[in-house]
């Protein structure tokens, strides 16, 4: 008896053991422990697939400095590779000739400026004596009315001759005629007085545009740099004569840049003019478009310019390496997730586990475009779900897994 019940205990012993070790497996199998996966969050925002290429920032453009005037070249203050700010000179032009026609034109301007004068005073004698003189002939045809109208009272008495009467009639008649002949041409006299100032003010403002515009080209002798940049020739010497719209400076602009890029010319295919792009800089991306591609393969690689939307950003330095990002598709607003091995399955449709506080529940879902950094969902998922990112293939065909 006492062999049985040690046999059977035996047996049972072996079974509670067998069945917990079954349902231990059992339950190990259906959780997943914090810390041993990662998440990501739906949100809303851009998602991009793109190639990788390599740029190097370079200033945006060159500056041809010209030669204002014909001149000599008195110094150069500034060699080839030197950089030089907005403002600072680099070539010394002879001023004289220029200084010399400046002061010939304030003289001048001091002959016109006192004949002007001179004008202004005798237009206002000569107004004066215009004036008086139709004056004096008002006064005298006021006389002769007056005499007239005593006549008259005469002529009614029979105390003067009637040819006395019209004698008057006919002296204040030509009087007058003088009156209005002399009103006209002191009106003509005063248009040509006035004509004449406008003609000499017209004078003065010729030369003392003409005057400006030498002031202006006295300034340009000293030839600056109109920003800042290298300067990467000068054409010549000191002491030499130039003529006028001579090349004398060659430079870099600084004020603006672009980027050389190059790309593996197995990706040729991907660029085009007019690609987008970004530079990555500090981690901040600069948006850009493809310019110029280069026919030529050079180190198997293809060369092209990117033209940058803000050229003037200032984390922008000549000769600096940058990352680009060549924009295959870009999508902006849409629902995504940060990409990871468990959305990489070889499909658009397959599912994923969302988490919900204790548990992961298994979802079917269609993703689109599909980046480097993520993925768009099209449905299945809605803004704000926590999605498990990493492969937990063990888990693949459970519905629902307990997170310890």
């Amino acid at each position: 008896m006492t062999r049985k019940k040690i046999a059977y205990s035996v047996i049972f012993s072996t079974v509670v053991f067998i069945l917990g070790v079954f349902i231990y497996k059992l339950v190990s199998i259906t959780t997943l422990k914090t810390g041993n996966f990662e998440t990501a969050v739906v949100d809303r925002g851009t998602v991009m697939d793109y190639v990788p290429a390599k740029g190097v920032v370079q200033p945006g453009s060159e500056v041809l400095l010209l030669c204002p005037e014909a001149s000599v070249i008195k110094d150069i203050v500034k060699e080839p590779g030197s950089h030089i700010e907005a403002g600072s000179p680099i070539i010394f032009l002879d001023p004289k000739p220029i200084q010399t026609q400046i002061e010939n034109l304030k003289d001048q301007l001091e002959v016109k400026h006192n004949n002007l004068q001179k004008n202004i005073l005798n237009a206002k004698s000569i107004k004066i004596d215009l004036e008086y003189n139709v004056e004096v002939k008002k006064l005298k045809i006021a006389s002769l009315k007056a005499k007239l109208a005593d006549q008259k009272q005469l002529l009614e008495v029979g105390g003067i001759s009637p040819s006395k009467v019209d004698q008057t009639k006919q002296e204040l008649v030509l009087a007058e005629k003088e009156l209005q002949t002399v009103q006209e041409k002191n009106s003509i006299k005063l248009e040509q007085l006035k004509a004449e100032q406008e003609g000499l003010k017209l004078q003065i403002g010729i030369q003392e545009k003409d005057l400006a515009e030498k002031e202006e080209l006295l300034k340009k002798m000293v030839i600056r740099a109109p920003s800042s940049g290298i300067i990467l020739k000068i054409y010549g010497k000191k002491g030499e004569r130039v003529s006028k719209h001579a090349l004398l400076v060659k430079m870099s602009d600084l004020s603006a840049f672009k980027i050389e890029g190059s790309i593996e010319d197995k990706l040729a295919g991907e660029i085009e003019t007019g690609t987008n792009v970004y530079a990555v800089i500090d981690n901040e991306k600069l948006a850009g478009q493809i310019g110029n591609i280069s026919p030529e393969v050079v180190n198997n690689r293809i060369e092209f310019d990117v033209f940058l939307k803000n050229n003037d950003d200032k984390k922008l330095l000549p000769n600096m390496s940058v990352e680009l990002m060549v924009v295959k598709a870009e999508k902006d607003s849409v629902l995504r997730i940060k990409n990871g091995p468990a959305l990489n399955q070889g499909n658009s449709e397959f599912d994923v586990y969302v988490v919900r506080s204790r548990t992961a529940v298994r979802r079917r879902v269609v993703t689109g475009l599909r980046g480097e950094d993520y993925v768009e969902i099209i449905s299945g998922l809605k803004e704000g779900d926590k999605i498990i990112i990493s492969d937990i293939p063990v888990f693949r065909n459970i519905d629902e897994i307990m997170i310890q």
